[in-house]
């Protein structure tokens, strides 16, 4: 995996959460996948499970938003394999709600995903002075 390899999954991710279906995720994680929507929820683990998560989560084909990404960091030597870090900003609808993210993807030799860890923020929510 490298810089040019993990834009290529974080576009074919955006076209698997806008696909029908769950299909397109085997193309994109490892059968034992292991996904986590913030760095301490429960995970979502298998493939399987992903795809029930994934159309549970969304609001179908024609969800209107649009996504940016900026690959960080990718890191091919590491002796747990490759691990990419992305900055992550979503659109949806209308009125808009913006949500800021970091990405952790852990890769197999595949170039599959089998750890996806997920640093959400948006408007009103996350870190503020003072809180504990």
């Amino acid at each position: 995996m490298d810089t040019a390899g993990f834009r290529r999954w974080i576009e074919g991710y955006e076209r698997a959460w806008r696909s029908p279906g769950s299909a397109r995720l085997a193309e994109l994680f490892s059968a034992d996948v292991v996904y986590r929507h913030s760095p301490y929820a429960e995970p979502v683990v298998g493939l399987d499970a992903l795809g029930r998560d994934w159309q549970a989560e969304r609001t179908g084909p024609d969800e209107v938003f649009t996504m940016e990404a900026d690959v960080l960091a990718v890191d091919a030597e590491r002796p747990d394999g490759p691990l990419g870090i992305a900055h992550v900003l979503v659109r949806y609808g209308e009125p808009v709600r913006e949500y800021r993210d970091l990405w952790l993807v852990r890769f197999d030799g595949a170039g599959r995903a089998r750890e996806f860890e997920e640093w959400p923020y948006w408007p009103g929510r996350g870190w503020r002075p003072g809180a504990t």
